[in-house]
């Protein structure tokens, strides 16, 4: 049993820790059920697990902000229940929607911040000598805060949490919604405040390769705690069990990928470098290595190349939600009626973009950009925050105009027809877009009537989405109230409702779990096949490799384009490691940025 002395030689001692939340419906959810947990001082914790784990719950009982039901919990030695003031008065925290003041400059929002937490001017000084160095925001310090790209806008709320030096730092998906150059330098700051303050940080992340660089992970799911260790103890969980496999000739990686993330016998499968890397289920997984117990390749596999691979974090995370009966199940989206089978034979092109320019005043976000993508494609909009992907987008979906170029989409010419072409796709946005207080039904018959839907067709649409995206149990829920994960599939469901040609989606996983990605990339995949084009936006490099064909852009302008294995060959090799999409993409990033300061500073 814990000691008083030992909770203080612990940054966070928590013991059975219990919370339970009562819905509008009525419902009672058990956010934390006999949570314990243990987190030495200096050290990085990450809190991993699906949609509605408890993760968010943890973190606001850490900060004070909310009290546990039952159970006991200190944090720097001191009882949450008993001075939760004490304890924001030694911490920092920065919340999944920080708090900046977007028509305030970054010097006004970080003395904003310094003030509120009483900085004296001095050390306030110091600090933001400090924090400019970590975060590189010196440049920026008069810009307002609202035209801050998103990673930028991140770095700020960083550094707006660490105005004073914190004994404990708690950051809730800090790097949700940024690209993975964003993403690094964030990484960068966090392990240099680990590593030169001795800081201790605990995070929530849904990228579940951030939480292999941490010192210790807490796997959560329905509020329970299934692993507590170094992020090895998860990864060996998956030894022996991990694979790559090569598709047949001409087969898409994402379509061999679909089969074997509908078989039983398989836990987990993604397309990784052309190929699909996958986790053999079966048997026991308590201790990994030479006690666990594989099942048989699958017969879907014969005859194809297959070879093991050494077991990652990921691989571990999703044995465990395997293990506690979260598998996704086979997804079967139906018809869509309108749309039939690609003929692989006929490349029809069904969005062409020519010289694709648009300015804002004096800013040009888009920089004669020219593509084209054929019916039944899955096509990505790759690029950094700012890089002009949203504005892309929406010049695509004919919700703005173009300064200058063509687009055609779905055989119509955006400069006269946009709302004629706007009745052949479907939009699902960055943000979720539905109306909250209603409920899922009530959501899909406002979008069906919207789209024009009446009588037996929108009761057979709305029937259809129900059905197809799991919502019937959840039709009277508020869709406020609905885990990320149904968010998604009820934007998707609705966006899906007329039968669209194209599906344009703006970075539609940004924040959800694996399991959720995985789900949602095995519908895409379906209705790939059934004639619908795919237009997507993503941060998630990996998430790439299931495009026919994607483009990278910064700036504005186009940096590179082709299919995932062109991409990849832009990049250099790693240690004998073939590069990966985020390789790739970093890698041509900056040497995009690197050859504009050269050529900037050479003119001047």
């Amino acid at each position: 049993m814990k000691t008083a002395e030992t909770d203080k030689e612990l940054a966070i001692s928590g013991t059975s820790l219990c919370k339970a939340f009562r819905r509008s419906s009525g419902d009672t959810v058990h956010a934390l059920d006999h949570v314990s947990l243990a987190i030495q001082h200096g050290t990085l914790t990450a809190l991993v697990g699906p949609d509605g784990a408890g993760k968010t719950t943890m973190l606001r009982m850490v900060a004070g902000l909310i009290t546990p039901d039952a159970g006991k919990l200190a944090v720097l030695g001191i009882n949450v229940t008993d001075d939760p003031q004490q304890i924001q008065s030694r911490i920092s925290y920065m919340p999944q929607k920080f708090g900046l003041y977007e028509d305030l400059s970054v010097q006004e929002n970080l003395d904003l911040y310094a003030d509120l937490h009483g900085v004296t001017s001095e050390a306030k000084n110091l600090r933001y000598a400090q924090l400019m160095d970590m975060t590189n925001l010196a440049p920026f310090m008069g810009r307002l805060a609202g035209r801050l790209s998103g990673g930028m806008k991140q770095k700020l709320g960083l550094a707006c949490t660490l105005v004073r030096s914190p004994e404990l730092l708690l950051l809730d998906e800090p790097t949700v919604g940024v690209d993975p150059l964003s993403r690094r330098e964030l990484w960068e700051i966090i392990l240099r405040l680990v590593k030169d303050e001795n800081l201790t940080v605990l995070m929530s992340t849904a990228y579940l390769d951030e939480a292999e660089r941490c010192n210790h992970a807490v796997v959560l799911n329905q509020g329970k705690v299934l692993v507590q260790s170094p992020p090895s103890g998860v990864r060996e969980l998956a030894d022996d069990r991990v694979f790559l496999v090569a598709p047949h000739a001409g087969q898409p990686a994402r379509s061999l990928q679909a089969q074997c993330f509908d078989d039983a016998g398989i836990v987990d499968a993604v397309p990784e470098g052309g190929l699909v890397r996958f986790v053999l289920g079966s048997g026991n997984i308590n201790g990994g290595g030479s006690n666990a117990t594989p099942g048989p390749l699958p017969s879907l596999l014969s005859g194809l190349a297959v070879k093991p691979v050494p077991a990652r974090f990921e691989d571990g995370f999703m044995l465990l939600l395997h293990h506690q009966g979260d598998k996704a199940e086979p997804v079967s989206v139906g018809a869509l009626g309108k749309n039939v089978p690609v003929d692989k034979g006929h490349r029809e092109v069904v969005i062409e973009v020519t010289d694709l320019v648009k300015k804002f005043g004096l800013f040009t976000a888009v920089d004669h950009v020219s593509f084209k993508v054929c019916r039944g494609e899955i096509f990505g909009l790759l690029g950094p925050n700012g890089a002009g992907k949203t504005t892309t987008f929406r010049m695509l979906c004919g919700l703005l105009a173009a300064t200058a170029g063509s687009l055609r989409v779905a055989g119509e010419d955006l400069r006269v027809a946009r709302a004629t072409a706007r009745q052949r796709i479907g939009y699902v946005a960055q943000k979720f877009a539905l109306y909250g207080q209603l409920s899922v039904l009530e959501n899909l018959e406002f979008f069906a009537s919207a789209y024009g839907l009446r009588g037996r067709r929108k009761r057979d649409r709305i029937e259809w989405a129900l059905q197809h995206f799991e919502l019937s149990q959840l039709a009277k829920l508020p869709s406020e109230q609905l885990p990320g994960g149904y968010k998604q599939r009820l934007a998707m469901a609705a966006a899906l409702l007329h039968e669209p040609e194209i599906l344009f989606l703006d970075e539609p996983t940004s924040g959800a779990d694996p399991l959720a990605r995985r789900e949602f990339w095995r519908r895409i995949t379906a209705f790939a096949e059934q004639g619908v084009t795919v237009i997507v936006t993503t941060h998630f490099m990996e998430e790439a490799e299931y495009c026919d064909h994607a483009l990278i852009q910064d700036a504005g302008r186009l940096l590179a384009q082709g299919t995932p294995a062109e991409i990849r060959l832009l990049a250099y090799s790693r240690d004998g490691h073939r590069p990966s999409m985020e390789d790739a993409f970093i890698a041509i990033v900056e040497q995009s940025r690197t050859k504009a300061a050269t050529a900037t500073k050479d003119a001047a």
